[in-house]
């Protein structure tokens, strides 16, 4: 289909009136068409909303490729339209656990894709450092609150993550080649930048 047809299409079975000089932008990645705009496109073009869409990232773009309004996805997770639309837009996620776990459950997101979508890596990374050098027990809740993930599956990965970081650190120091306190030294900063993959493999949420 030549974009004229594909903007054709789009006026006259959504009533979107959209210059066919948009459509080529959107093929060049010039912009994004919106929400409606995609669910509308994939009618004209036999598709799912996914099809058309890369690998998605953001919370919109998992939520375009589901087929799914705002509202409605708002609606199936408990959550207030306006509330989810103003997470959505600034990228960070305030849900509380139940409303954390009925999103992934809806998108379909592994672990790795809700805290990716949530923009909550960083906050992850800085808790699973903490939780592997110090008490770990001290970061089953916070972690919880952030992960819709078991409490009982959370508590078993953070402490086999504490046993393989002391281990490491046991055997830096035997070697001679580190430092007195946990983390420190080339060895525990090598293995600290490990912990986030660790934690995937380990929680089942990679890929």
């Amino acid at each position: 289909m030549a974009p004229g047809h594909v903007a054709y299409g789009l006026r006259a079975q959504y009533g979107l009136v959209v210059a066919p000089e948009t459509v080529m932008a959107w093929e060049r990645g010039e912009i994004s068409p919106s929400s409606a705009e995609v669910t509308a496109l994939a009618g004209v073009l036999w598709c799912s909303p996914g099809e058309l869409l890369a690998e998605p990232v953001t919370l919109r773009e998992h939520r375009v490729a589901r087929g799914l309004a705002a509202d409605d996805l708002a609606r199936r997770i408990g959550l207030e339209t306006g509330s989810y639309q103003k997470m959505e837009d600034t990228g960070r996620w305030k849900g509380n656990e139940r409303q954390s776990a009925a999103l992934a459950s809806v998108l379909g997101l592994t672990l790795a894709q809700f805290v990716t979508a949530t923009g909550k890596h960083e906050e992850l990374a800085e808790l699973l450092r903490s939780a592997v050098t110090t008490r770990w027990q001290a970061y089953v809740k916070p972690l919880g609150k952030l992960l819709p993930i078991p409490k009982h599956h959370l508590e078993r990965v953070l402490d086999q993550l504490h046993g393989d970081y002391q281990s490491r650190m046991v055997a830096t120091l035997s070697w001679g080649g580190g430092q007195g306190e946990a983390g420190s030294g080339d060895a525990g900063r090598e293995f600290l930048a490990e912990i986030v993959d660790r934690f995937w493999y380990l929680a089942g949420g990679a890929g």
